[in-house]
C-alpha cells in the first residue's frame, strides 16, 4: 500500500479539480491518503511569489481555465462571489475535525464544495457558521493548538520543497497540480520511467552539476 500526502488549501479551484479526480487516478491502486490543510499564502511567502489570483490577466486566464477544465472533466465548479479570500477560517475548521489536525476526505470535500459549488461568498459569517455546525469539530477552530497544527503543515510543506497546491507526496517525491495525475498514476503502478536519469536531471540542473549524458 502507498501512503499519499494532499496537501491542499481550499482558496485553489486546481485543488478541488484534483481531490474530485484523485479517486479515478487512483483506481486498482492500494493506498491511504492523508489529508493536510495548509496556508497557500505561507508557502507563497517563503518562496517570495504572488498567488496567481493577484496577477493581473493571469487571474482572469486561471479563471477561465478552471472553468473549462470542470467542464471537460464533469465536475461541478462554480467561482465564488469573491476571489481571493481569506482562508483561514476554513483551513482551521479542518484542521479542528481531526485530533491530530488531518481531516478525513468528508471534511475536506464539504469545505471544498463550500467555495467552489454555488457561486456563494466562502467567506461569508453565516455560511461558516453553517458549515461549522455540519461538520461539528472536535476542536475550537480558534484555538492554539489548531492554529499551531495548521502552521506545523505548512512548515512540513515547505521542507519538503512544496511550493504550490495541490501537491501529492508519495516517497520521496512531488506531484504538483491537477496536471501531474496521470504522472502520479504511472509512478504509483511502477512505470520505469522514474527508474532513469529524467527525474533527477532538473535537480541536477538545479544544483550547476553536468547532466550526463
Amino acid at each position: 500500500m502507498k501512503n499519499l500526502t494532499f496537501y491542499l488549501d481550499f482558496i485553489s479551484p486546481y485543488a478541488w479539480l484534483a481531490f474530485e479526480k484523485l479517486p479515478e487516478t487512483l483506481k486498482g491502486i492500494s493506498y491511504s491518503v492523508t489529508y493536510k490543510p495548509l496556508l497557500f499564502a505561507g508557502l507563497l511567502k517563503h518562496h517570495g511569489q504572488l498567488g496567481p489570483a493577484e496577477i493581473a490577466g493571469k487571474r482572469e486566464w486561471t479563471y477561465r481555465q478552471v472553468l473549462w477544465l470542470a467542464h471537460e472533466q464533469g465536475v461541478e465548479l462554480q467561482l465564488p462571489a469573491k476571489h481571493p479570500f481569506n482562508p483561514l477560517p476554513l483551513l482551521r475548521l479542518a484542521v479542528a475535525c481531526d485530533a491530530n489536525g488531518t481531516p478525513n476526505r468528508y471534511v475536506c470535500e464539504t469545505l471544498l464544495r463550500h467555495v467552489w459549488c454555488g457561486g456563494a461568498d466562502a467567506a461569508d459569517e453565516s455560511r461558516l457558521a453553517q458549515v461549522t455546525a455540519l461538520l461539528t469539530p472536535q476542536r475550537a477552530p480558534d484555538s492554539p493548538e489548531v492554529k499551531a497544527d495548521l502552521k506545523a503543515h505548512t512548515d512540513e510543506a515547505i521542507r519538503h520543497g512544496v511550493f504550490g497546491v495541490p501537491t501529492i507526496a508519495v516517497d520521496d517525491k512531488l506531484f504538483w497540480g491537477l496536471d501531474a495525475l496521470p504522472m502520479l498514476r504511472a509512478y504509483l503502478l511502477g512505470h520505469a520511467w522514474f527508474d532513469g536519469p529524467d527525474w533527477d536531471a532538473a535537480r541536477q540542473l538545479e544544483s550547476g552539476a553536468t547532466r550526463p549524458k
